[in-house]
């Protein structure tokens, strides 16, 4: 047997189909937590830094927002998963065993999805800002007059504009955040990235040759990266079937 069919054989093994298979749930639950809260966050910088130009407080709010969207935007993801992981503290309802980890790996885990949703969420910002700039303010108006406040005005109307504007930009930085998520292999959190460097680490002991092989690196990251790739390109189908049956409504409308 050859070293290339040794390191194939691995990808027979059940044991490791399962651990890499753990490491891709782990995966999603990080990336969907930290959009969800991202888009959360980034949607209020966009509000605060669009539209609290006026008074005292509002323009401090809106310059502690430009702050906050410039220095996370404007520095590498590395740096603040290293920060958090040093100066980040871990509610003690987290720090215990769960999903099968470790506590010192659930608090990693937290630790690392807190730096993920503060550096995503200053990018998400700046794309729901660009989507508010396209609104037109006779929308404002608009609404106004309909007897909508503020808060309405911008949960009915302005912010479902926006966010169907940018829905495509929006989908890349998902796809973005899902791979990003890799980045945390480098703190021991124990997603996708973790597991498959692990795996590498001792694959000596499962691809039957009694040492590590070139051949190991490229099918071991080489699986990796079909997953990601399955994961972001099914995302993106998925969207684009939502944009093309938005698309069509229009037209059926029309016909009718």
């Amino acid at each position: 047997m050859n070293n290339l069919e040794a390191s194939l054989s691995m990808m027979q093994n059940e044991n490791i189909l399962i651990y890499i298979g753990k490491g891709v749930l782990f995966t999603l639950i990080i990336s969907v937590i930290a959009v969800l809260c991202s888009i959360l966050i980034g949607s209020v910088l966009a509000l605060v830094r669009n539209y609290c130009t006026k008074g005292v407080v509002q323009r401090i709010l809106h310059m502690l927002a430009v702050i906050y969207i410039e220095i996370f935007r404007n520095t590498p993801l590395l740096l603040w998963i290293f920060i958090c992981l040093v100066f980040c503290p871990c509610p003690s309802f987290l720090a215990k065993k769960m999903f099968g980890l470790t506590s010192v790996e659930t608090k990693l885990l937290f630790k690392a999805a807190v730096a993920l949703i503060l550096f995503t969420s200053s990018v998400i910002a700046e794309i729901v800002r660009g989507g508010l700039n396209g609104i037109a303010k006779g929308q404002f108006e608009a609404a106004h007059a309909q007897g909508f406040n503020i808060v309405q005005t911008f949960v009915y109307i302005i912010l479902p504009q926006a966010y169907r504007s940018i829905l495509p930009t929006l989908l890349s930085q998902v796809t973005s955040t899902i791979k990003d998520s890799s980045y945390l292999a480098n703190v021991a959190v124990i997603e996708l990235m973790a597991r498959v460097k692990q795996i590498l680490s001792s694959a000596s002991q499962y691809n039957g040759t009694g040492n590590i092989n070139v051949s190991d690196v490229f099918v071991l990251f080489g699986f990796a990266a079909i997953i990601y790739f399955t994961i972001n390109y099914t995302l993106s189908c998925i969207v684009r079937g939502m944009q093309k049956r938005r698309n069509r409504q229009p037209k059926l409308m029309k016909a009718a």
